[in-house]
């Protein structure tokens, strides 16, 4: 990192760059060289995930969805039906009752779809980090420039107003050297004797 960056980054941060956080150090290189720091996240983090955090991610979106709720519905609905009343009359029933099959079968199903949404969550979890940590590289470079830009306009208009304040003295004197012999002739009007 050059002269300049270290002084900025002493300036900003009131810091040594070599005690700014990696991040931070990587904002001010982006800033020096004056290149873009926002990046698609989403993109990047889809591209690193392995078949099975895919395959969880489907199951998850697709165990957490009216779809599955309804055909869910559906399938409890038929199954007790099935076994309470048309397999009952003719004595055939696989799941009587209390329906302890079903149950089992929830059972598992619950027990295989948990972790599935968990490992989902875990790494919606990783994913939502990333973007926060994206989120304040990019609004710490946008803080960086603002804060550069109002150094340059300061730069530019302390001049200005130096300049502003000169003009302003060339003309008052020129309004007093304009307006001197008027007053001189007023003067003199007023010692004039009254005639009567």
């Amino acid at each position: 990192m050059n002269k300049s960056l270290k002084d900025f980054a002493k300036k900003h941060f009131d810091a040594e760059t070599n005690t700014l956080s990696n991040r931070e150090q990587r904002v001010i290189e982006h800033f020096g060289n004056r290149k873009y720091i926002s990046h698609d996240t989403n993109r990047e983090f889809e591209t690193k995930l392995t078949f099975g955090q895919k395959l969880a991610d489907k199951v998850a979106a697709f165990g957490g969805s009216w779809t599955f709720i309804i055909i869910f519905g559906a399938i409890l609905l038929s199954w007790v039906l099935l076994n309470s009343f048309l397999l009952a009359r003719r004595g055939d029933t696989f799941d009587p009752y209390p329906y302890i099959l079903l149950n089992l079968f929830l059972s598992m199903l619950a027990s295989i779809q948990a972790p599935v949404i968990l490992m989902s969550q875990n790494r919606q979890g990783v994913k939502d980090r990333l973007d926060a940590a994206h989120d304040y590289e990019v609004n710490l470079k946008a803080e960086l420039e603002i804060l550069s830009l109002h150094e340059k306009l300061d730069e530019l208009r302390e001049p200005k107003w130096k300049e502003l304040i000169q003009l302003q003295e060339e003309q008052i004197k020129l309004l007093t050297q304009l307006l001197k012999p008027e007053f001189e002739i007023r003067n003199n009007w007023r010692k004039l004797p009254i005639v009567r």
